[in-house]
């Protein structure tokens, strides 16, 4: 093997591993926030997850990212350790599919069954790609050109390793290394440390292929313990991963590790006990990249058929392994967890939840204020402070987070989701401010012993009924994605910006009589400042909703066109609102 031969043989690698990069990186984006949903709406049945997390894997071609969603999401309370169990299980079955892909690059033949062959249809792939990632708007077609590119660069690495590897066929020196790795101790080591270094089980079964194919000296006694090596050092991803998580979280990836280290020792014991008492002459034959396909298969179903009924006391073993040390608490729970950042999708959606749980906060914290208007109660008081003191922490948190996943690679749909997060995360903590400052004038009318005269406080609670409705329908179409409920915001909107000027007039009116003070006046105005206020902000949610349904970022542009062209019946719906919240005569 020459000097050149090395330097094809690593570029090779260098575009394998890119070209796996790619296409796991362009699968993840094509499935979306799908991946967060599939995987967090788990049952407590383990086959269910075994089966998921099969699919998942083998959807996004990385055993390690699923692994890691699992450690992100155990951290984060999503899912339970005994939940997770099953998805790695099923990640574990779910990789294989890469070793069978890669299979393909052995395929040959001639006439037209050459024409489907890795060499002759890549280049097509490829070609096909980048007309799709040249010229297509849709941010869906690119991302497929880049699946097909993904794909193009993994096939074109493997050809190259194989290209550069065929030297080694005659190296008598290369050919005693492999005999040493049918030891099942060395060839266990090597494999676990070339997946450790590399990241990747995908990529190091992709050189374990190559050098079958094109050295021939890899047999199934050499291949067997490599394989199954290889299946413990992919662990590593999630360990690293497990650092800095709480304890449930490390137990996930103890769980991944006890399960390939296992599964390799009881392996492997019963695989040369066997053979040790029956003949087993097909060892020392050669195999190619489809046997290593079919051995790193059988181990991880085989494997799984014999954990599966254990799933209890595997938990219990990573329970074991970490313990809970006694008065220790697991309250620190960080609200976003920076390993989904790997997956942005996934990432979006969890910033998603937590911002409907800001929501939901905002929405109580502002009713709460509300209330004191007609009854004061300091510990009431102090709670809305204290929950606005919150959602100014879930506002930082959540802008943060929001920030670092915009940075990522994300599809048009997700940039636009993200945009709405940070303009929606902002009037959230907008309308909890607007609630400390209704606090602040119930608690000024409890000092000073002073109330609103009786056609007032009339009129102030039509006011608040029509606050109370648009809250809810605001934060009811944002948590449920309700774009029905969410055009009805704005004619309210309109209904209470006409409320605030006829109960500002009918105030001056009682000033002129005398029926009211300007104390209370002065009260009364900061309310209906705030109500107005709370009212406009509950309207900007509903339009950045809209707008991600009409994918239209231009809310002076649809909210002109709303009035103007009457959308969703707007001068009805209008008409509906100002009966309902028609103000009594004088």
């Amino acid at each position: 093997m020459t000097f050149q031969d090395v330097l094809s043989l690593l570029g090779g690698l260098a575009v394998f591993m890119f070209g796996m990069h790619t296409l796991s990186d362009a699968l993840e984006k094509l499935a979306g926030g799908k991946l967060e949903h599939w995987l967090e709406k788990m049952t407590s049945n383990p086959l269910k997850g075994v089966a998921l997390g099969a699919g998942v894997t083998a959807l996004i071609q990385s055993s390690a990212a699923t692994t890691v969603m699992m450690v992100g999401f155990v951290n984060s309370g999503i899912m339970k350790l005994s939940q997770a169990i099953g998805v790695i299980m099923g990640a574990n079955i779910g990789t294989t599919a890469t070793s069978w892909l890669l299979s393909l690059s052995s395929v040959s033949g001639t006439g037209i069954v050459a024409l489907f062959t890795p060499t002759n249809f890549t280049p097509v792939l490829a070609l096909i790609g980048i007309v799709l990632i040249m010229f297509m708007k849709s941010d869906k077609k690119r991302t497929v050109g880049t699946i097909l590119i993904g794909f193009s660069l993994l096939m074109f690495g493997m050809n190259s390793m194989s290209a550069a590897a065929e030297g080694l066929k005659d190296n008598e020196a290369f050919a005693n290394i492999m005999v040493m790795f049918s030891n099942p101790f060395l060839g266990v080591l090597a494999g676990a440390l070339l997946t450790a270094v590399l990241q990747s089980s995908s990529v190091s079964i992709g050189i374990l292929q190559t050098l079958s194919n094109k050295t021939g000296t890899i047999t199934y006694s050499i291949a067997l313990p490599i394989i199954l090596g290889q299946n413990i050092g992919s662990c590593v991803t999630a360990l690293i991963s497990s650092i800095g998580a709480n304890k449930s979280a490390k137990r996930v990836a103890i769980v991944h590790l006890y399960f390939n280290v296992i599964g390799t020792i009881v392996f492997l014991s019963l695989f040369y006990l066997i053979s040790g008492l029956i003949d087993m002459p097909f060892l020392s034959n050669q195999l190619n990249s489809t046997g290593i396909a079919i051995i790193h298969t059988c181990f991880n179903v085989l494997a799984t058929a014999m954990f599966l009924p254990f799933t209890k006391q595997l938990e219990k073993l990573a329970c074991l392994t970490i313990r809970d040390k006694p008065g220790e608490s697991e309250n620190e729970v960080p609200i976003l967890d920076k390993r989904f950042l790997k997956t942005p999708a996934v990432a979006i959606e969890q910033c998603k939840n937590v911002a409907f749980k800001m929501a939901r906060l905002t929405q109580k914290t502002l009713l709460m204020s509300i209330s004191l208007l007609d009854k004061y109660d300091k510990e009431t008081a102090q709670t809305v402070v204290d929950n606005e003191n919150a959602i100014d922490i879930y506002e930082d948190k959540i802008g943060s987070y929001i920030l670092q996943v915009a940075s990522k690679n994300l599809s048009v749909e997700d940039s636009h989701i993200v945009s709405n997060l940070l303009h929606t995360i902002g009037d959230l903590e907008r309308i909890s401010d607007h609630a400390v400052n209704i606090k602040e004038a119930a608690e000024e009318m409890h000092e000073k012993k002073i109330n609103f005269s009786h056609a007032a406080k009339k009129e102030v609670a039509i006011m608040i009924n029509a606050v109370t409705e648009i809250l809810d329908m605001a934060i009811s179409s944002f948590v449920n994605v309700d774009i029905k409920k969410a055009k009805m915001v704005e004619p309210l909107e309109d209904v209470i910006d006409t409320l605030r000027t006829e109960l500002k007039n009918r105030h001056i009116d009682r000033l002129r009589d005398g029926i009211c003070t300007i104390e209370l006046g002065f009260i009364l105005q900061d309310l209906l400042t705030n109500f107005e206020r709370v009212s406009d902000h509950c309207s900007n949610i509903a339009v950045y909703l809209i707008q991600i349904s009409d994918n239209n970022m231009d809310t002076h542009e649809y909210m002109t066109e709303l009035k103007k062209l009457d959308k969703s019946g707007f001068i009805d719906q209008f008409n509906q609102y100002k009966t309902k919240y028609s103000l009594p005569e004088v």
